[in-house]
This record gives structure tokens, C-alpha cells and sequence, in this order.
């Protein structure tokens, strides 16, 4: 019995069978650390799961084994023939050789959520894209859960909470429509080959709402961030009449003084849907 892919020694084999190596304009890592795999498949083994890079499978072959279905995005050939071959006796799997981030992944959501009920996602995600996939996720109302592995300092900044020094216009973007957790921290030698920082495991579980205009609200976040330095009232002046803003503020309870750092997720929330009430 083959050992799985995950194990250090596996992958090392594979790699060397198929004279593939890691591409760094892919930004590949590939995960060796059979716990972590088990570990993040456990979290989403109901209904379907997308998963984003799968590489080489390392963390596909354990998603196979527990959830009902398993559609995998890979953008490099080279890895969509290796998954063929070494998953071919699984018939949960579908794999889609193409950019997460030009794929037409609400039709694929809808899909999979009236096949299955539940749809997922679980991925180790390229450092250099991260926030783009995640963004292009968030928009999907669908997407039940998201467990993602992340460079630590990005985890830190979604997982962040007010007044944190992590604590940015990205911690509220994720946390006014997400609860948030950060599960564990995932060493950099638990890749190969090993990236220069250590990763780590965040949920993001869906909450009950939704917004008509997702790039407005996250326009009007990125505002409220623009100058840490400065106040909510002083980087908000910037677009909106100051006796309307005076208004804005002291309907939400928030002092003219405040900075946005200051202030939770669901307060910025209502300051921006009393914003949009006029």
C-alpha cells in the first residue's frame, strides 16, 4: 500500500517521477505533514468542498476520503496530469484545470450546493494571491465555510480584533460577514520546500447577511482605514458633507474623535448602513 502523498518521503518520490519541482510563479509549497492534511479535511467533511491548488494532492487525497465530492482548481498542467494518475481511483474528484480567479466559480457553487447541500472550501493558498481568492469567495453567499491556510502575518490581520496592531480595514472586509477563527499555526518545515515564514489555519464561517453592494461596503471600510493616524470623522470628511457626517456619527455612537482602529467590525457595519439609510 502506497504511503500517502502527504509524507515527506512521497512527495520527495513524486516529485522526482514525474522531474517536477516546486514553481515559484505559482508560489507552490507543497504541504508534508499528514496531521495538518487530516486536521483540515476533518473541518470540512460534509457535503462538497472546493479545494484551490492542489498541487501534487496532498491535501485532496485526504478531502476525497471524507467529504461526499471534491472539485479541485489547478492552473499548472504539469500537477493536473500527477493528480490524474495518482487519484484515478477515486470517482468524488473533479479536476478543473484552470485559474481560480477566472473561473466562473458562482455557477460551480450553485451546482454543487444543489447536488450536495453543503459547499466548502479548503486550500492552501499562494501567498501572493491570497487576498484576491479570498475576496472573489466572499462574494459567494453560498460558500458555507472557508478553511484556508495562510501566510501567519495575513491570518493575524483577518483574525485581528479592535485595537489590535493587526487590526486593519482587511480584519473588518472579513469579519462583517465571516466569524473568524484561527485554528493553529502551521511550521514553515511542513512544506516543501519550506517557505521563509510559518503559515497558519483560519475558518471563516459564513454569517446569516448579505450586502446589495459588497464593493461599496468595502470602499467605504477602506475609507474609514485610509490614514491610521487620523480620525474616522477626519478620513470620512474626505467624501462626505461634514454636517451630514456629524449626523452619521452620532446616530452610530461613535465620537468624532475615534479612529477606526477603534472600533469593532459591527460597529463600522452600522455606521456604513446609517450612511446608506439617506
Amino acid at each position: 500500500m502506497n504511503k500517502r502523498i502527504s509524507t515527506p518521503s512521497r512527495t520527495k518520490e513524486i516529485l522526482e517521477k514525474y522531474g517536477l519541482k516546486a514553481k515559484k510563479n505559482y508560489g507552490q509549497n507543497f504541504l508534508v505533514d499528514p496531521i495538518i492534511v487530516e486536521r483540515c479535511a476533518s473541518l470540512v467533511n460534509e457535503g462538497s468542498v472546493i479545494e484551490i491548488g492542489p498541487g501534487i494532492g496532498s491535501l485532496t487525497e485526504e478531502l476525497v476520503k471524507q467529504a461526499k465530492y471534491v472539485v479541485a482548481y489547478e492552473i499548472d498542467e504539469d500537477m493536473v496530469k500527477v493528480l490524474n494518475d495518482l487519484l484515478s481511483e477515486y470517482d468524488n474528484l473533479e479536476i478543473i484545470n484552470e485559474d481560480i480567479l477566472d473561473s466562473d466559480l458562482d455557477n460551480k457553487v450553485k451546482e454543487l450546493k444543489n447536488k450536495y447541500g453543503i459547499v466548502n472550501v479548503c486550500a492552501n493558498l499562494p501567498y501572493y494571491i491570497t487576498s484576491q481568492i479570498l475576496f472573489k469567495l466572499f462574494r459567494i453567499k453560498d460558500i458555507n465555510k472557508i478553511i484556508v491556510m495562510v501566510q501567519k502575518e495575513v491570518g493575524e490581520r483577518f483574525a485581528a480584533k479592535a485595537n489590535d496592531k493587526e487590526y486593519s480595514a482587511l480584519s473588518v472586509e472579513g469579519q462583517i460577514l465571516y466569524d473568524i477563527d484561527k485554528l493553529f499555526t502551521v511550521p514553515a518545515r511542513s512544506f516543501n520546500p519550506s517557505p521563509k515564514v510559518d503559515s497558519v489555519i483560519i475558518s471563516f464561517k459564513r454569517k446569516d447577511k448579505d450586502f446589495k453592494d459588497l464593493d461599496n461596503l468595502y470602499n467605504f471600510i477602506r475609507q474609514c482605514f485610509k490614514q491610521r493616524r487620523k480620525t474616522i470623522y477626519n478620513n470620512l470628511k474626505e467624501i462626505y458633507d461634514e454636517d451630514d457626517l456629524h449626523y452619521f456619527l452620532n446616530k452610530a455612537n461613535i465620537k468624532e474623535g475615534q479612529r477606526a482602529q477603534e472600533l469593532s467590525a459591527l460597529e463600522i457595519e452600522n455606521l456604513y448602513n446609517i450612511v446608506n439609510e439617506r
